[in-house]
């Protein structure tokens, strides 16, 4: 499953009266797995920076100047996010400016039905508690040390820790190994198998024991459900089931 963690920095707040995007940044996951690609780009937003926002993320309208616009980026962040899920902090904000860019240039407008907002997720985690970025990577012991102000990039990379810990998705062990690929593309991902002890332990169960056990699973009679989901282990258990064959 391929999921796209996306963020934005704008010029202010509101979309619906001229403010842009000024800096996307996209991060991809694979089965809840970092893959280390990535999309980022800034923006010439072809208007002044707000100030308020200038001191939320710090770029300026002198470092934006020669920047590529919205225009010239938007056939190569299409491509990069596809049809993946897309998985974004209070996702109403970043998909209103981003729908609102789309739409300057002519381009089908983002589904919300694609979107995770993990806003939401955190909120019914975590119910009353504070779900901020920078306090969900408090709660779950994220470093963002580095986040002296927004950025797009480092804080789609710290929502993609996040979000991994909101959805409890990385599983612990697994009985495969095989290098990931998404539409042909090699991955810097691996599944690596589980270990496995060099010699097994030894049984818990007594001789006696195991002896009984087959016995009260002989009583049980061939249909018992028991029967489907116990792994055999050798004559004890396998004998009943051969003679019921035979008689």
């Amino acid at each position: 499953m391929r999921e796209i963690i996306l963020d934005t920095e704008t010029t202010g707040l509101d979309h619906s009266s001229g403010d842009r995007i000024v800096e996307i940044a996209c991060v991809e996951l694979f089965n809840r797995f970092p893959t280390n690609r990535s999309f980022h780009a800034y923006i010439n937003p072809e208007r002044p920076m707000a100030p308020d926002a200038e001191k939320v993320h710090g770029l300026t309208d002198l470092f934006l100047a020669d920047k590529p616009r919205f225009a010239e980026h938007v056939e190569a962040f299409l491509n990069f996010v596809g049809d993946a899920t897309l998985v974004i902090h209070n996702a109403s904000f970043d998909v209103g400016f981003l729908n609102a860019e789309l739409a300057r240039t002519g381009r089908e407008l983002l589904r919300f039905e694609r979107v995770v907002d993990t806003l939401a997720l955190a909120r019914r985690k975590h119910p009353g508690a504070p779900n901020s970025l920078d306090a969900l990577c408090a709660r779950y012991g994220i470093d963002n040390s580095n986040r002296v102000k927004h950025g797009a990039l480092l804080d789609a990379e710290l929502l993609a820790e996040v979000y991994i810990e909101l959805t409890e998705g990385r599983q612990s062990g697994l009985d495969f190994e095989v290098a990931g690929a998404v539409d042909g593309r090699s991955l810097d991902v691996v599944y690596r198998a589980a270990p496995q002890r060099a010699v097994p332990l030894a049984p818990l169960l007594s001789v006696e024991e195991r002896e009984g056990h087959a016995a009260f699973i002989r009583t049980l009679g061939d249909k018992a459900i028991w029967r489907d989901y116990l792994e055999p282990r050798g004559a004890l258990i396998e004998a009943p089931r051969r003679e019921a064959a035979m008689a």
